[in-house]
């Protein structure tokens, strides 16, 4: 069967566009792009036919289709000759249950999808496998791209880093300097890429990045380009496979630039259109209080994007003040019912070491969602009957000093730790030990 997408404008201008065409933004009025499937042809197999094979390429061991993007090829880049696939597995992640947490917000159900246990350690393997894989057909067709470059707060450089380094192709990552994670940046470094630290923040590096983008010949990588969502919105499938092919009632997700809620509102979008389910859950995006644009335009009923400066966050990954997704992530939530929330420093600290007593160890972005779902769970807005997913959206070995210092009580931001858990130092008597342990597990 041909299956075909294109990019199109999100704002409805007419015409659409290859997705091997270098272009960003809508010629017409410059909007965001999109990328829009033939659903015609996809409805030539039934929705039973679909979930079969999906149900057969489910992690299994032949590549590319074991991955939790390509084993939806035809869903996501269905022109994509197999040949140029990068891929590295990702996807394909866990739902794991919180119990007791779900138990202390006297909910039922939660659980916690974790796309930090892909291979670079965040989601953003799922949209770098598809970018980066169409830039290689680009390439192998004669397209002179000199190479994919990013803007960073952390986890983007090092899913590009990564995917670009197995094809073959140069990388360009811009950083704000100083304000990323060591673990972060150590990852672009180690796998080649050319690293720019600049004396900016992150919306200053997107500047930038989109400037060399227009001018020097690069291939832009960051979210504002929809092949990356194209794989990103594969977690809205899996969760409904992991689930029976059943949607949750609510998903929340941490929320920066917003393609993240954008790719995640297409992926169900998708599902329902092609009847493999019958429902859209609530959606949550969840801010920091530092870096909150989206929920200040939700709590001002959908208001015009104001831009912020935003100020440091233990969440440095959502630290952004100007989203460039922010118009595609007001059109998801509109659709699904959903509302966003920001959270505090002390919050988002809390939560995520709250979380980790069910067996996790959260990132600080997770907690912010994990916090949001708090904050909803005590309002009564969620309740025990309804069924709940948390996306974590990158793994906490990459935030080490975070959870070091929660632990050690020296994060600023959390000065009364509640969750904070310390050694019991002892000397080397059997008497002492003992003492210890009848005491700790009393």
């Amino acid at each position: 069967m041909a299956f075909s997408a294109e990019f199109r404008c999100i704002a409805g201008c007419a015409g659409g566009y290859p997705l091997e065409q270098v272009i960003y933004r809508c010629p017409t009025c410059g909007d965001l792009l999109e990328v829009v499937h033939d659903l015609t042809a996809l409805r030539e197999r039934s929705h039973a036919q679909w979930k079969d094979l999906f149900g057969q390429r489910w992690r299994q061991v032949e590549e590319p289709f074991g991955s939790g993007v390509w084993g939806k090829h035809e869903w996501v880049a269905p022109q994509l000759e197999s040949q140029n696939i990068v891929s590295m597995l990702e996807g394909g992640t866990h739902l794991t249950r919180v119990p007791r947490f779900a138990a202390d917000l006297g909910l039922g159900d939660v659980r916690v999808k974790q796309c930090g246990t892909s291979h670079s350690g965040s989601f953003k393997d799922l949209g770098m496998t598809v970018l980066v894989s169409m830039v290689k057909q680009m390439i192998a067709r004669g397209q002179p791209l000199k190479a994919i470059a990013c803007a960073s707060t952390g986890d983007t450089s090092a899913a590009l880093a990564a995917y670009a380094a197995a094809a073959g192709i140069r990388s360009v990552v811009i950083l704000p300097r100083g304000k990323i994670s060591t673990a972060q940046l150590v990852q672009p470094l180690a796998m080649g890429s050319l690293v720019l630290a600049v004396d900016t923040d992150f919306d200053g590096c997107m500047t930038l990045v989109q400037e060399l983008a227009s001018k020097e010949g690069v291939y832009l990588a960051n979210s504002m380009n929809s092949l990356r969502l194209e794989g990103q919105k594969t977690v809205a499938i899996e969760i409904a496979q992991q689930l029976g092919w059943q949607v949750p009632d609510w998903v929340v997700i941490p929320g920066g630039n917003l393609g993240n809620v954008s790719a995640l509102g297409a992926g169900f979008e998708m599902l329902l259109a092609l009847g493999l389910v019958d429902k859209r859950p609530r959606i949550c995006v969840a801010q920091a209080a530092h870096a909150s644009p989206l929920a200040t335009s939700f709590q001002k009923g959908w208001s015009e994007l104001e831009p912020v400066k935003a100020k440091t966050t233990l969440a440095s990954a959502i630290q952004i003040g100007n989203p460039v997704s922010f118009k595609k992530a007001v059109r998801a939530l509109k659709a699904f019912d959903g509302v966003a929330l920001a959270v505090s420093e002390a919050e988002l600290a809390d939560a995520s070491a709250h979380a980790d007593r069910d067996g996790l160890f959260t990132d600080p972005h997770t907690g912010v969602a994990l916090a949001a779902l708090t904050k909803l769970a005590a309002r009564g807005e969620i309740t025990r009957d309804q069924r709940v997913i948390v996306i974590s959206t990158a793994s906490g070995l990459k935030f080490a000093d975070f959870k070091v210092g929660y632990h050690e009580g020296t994060l600023a931001e959390a000065k009364a730790p509640r969750y904070r858990n310390t050694p019991v130092e002892l000397p080397p008597r059997y008497d002492a030990v003992r003492e210890a342990l009848l005491r700790g597990l009393d």
